[in-house]
């Protein structure tokens, strides 16, 4: 019997793959846990719509972070450290500072566990600050570290 998987099975395969086990596998595990349906004409056609949709939403979501990361090369974050005599910082600069710096600034607002620090920013000046906006799309953001 053909069966449409519904969720991931551990030796069977991922969700809406289309596997073939015996008839009382079938019957006695799979569709009473509702692992799976079966591979009916209706149900075959069910999958290919659900996927040409998924890969349409993959596909905005891919074109809308490029946009994103094509506004972020232009913008210049500001975001003010206390600092000492000689320009000595007291602490360093965060992810989170820098997300509330961008949304505050510019109305961009992007989550702190995207903006990549290469090392903690604890002097004055700018830095070049990489932005994971999606696994295929990396954008970068200029922080100027200011008192």
């Amino acid at each position: 019997m053909k069966i449409i998987l519904q969720q991931d099975e551990k030796k069977l395969g991922k969700k809406g793959d289309i596997v073939e086990v015996s008839d009382g596998f079938a019957r006695n595990y799979i569709l009473p846990k509702k692992i799976g349906v079966e591979a009916t004409p209706a149900n075959m056609n069910d999958l290919k719509l659900r996927k040409a949709n998924n890969e349409k939403v993959a596909q905005e979501q891919l074109d809308a972070a490029k946009a994103m990361a094509d506004r972020l090369e232009s913008r210049i974050v500001e975001v003010k450290i206390k600092a000492g005599e000689g320009g000595k910082t007291f602490g360093s600069v965060s992810a989170k500072e820098i997300s509330t710096a961008l949304k505050d600034q510019h109305g961009i607002e992007i989550d702190k566990k995207k903006l990549q620090l290469p090392e903690a920013l604890k002097a004055l000046g700018s830095y070049e600050i990489s932005v994971r906006l999606h696994p295929q799309v990396t954008g970068r953001l200029t922080v100027k570290v200011t008192t």
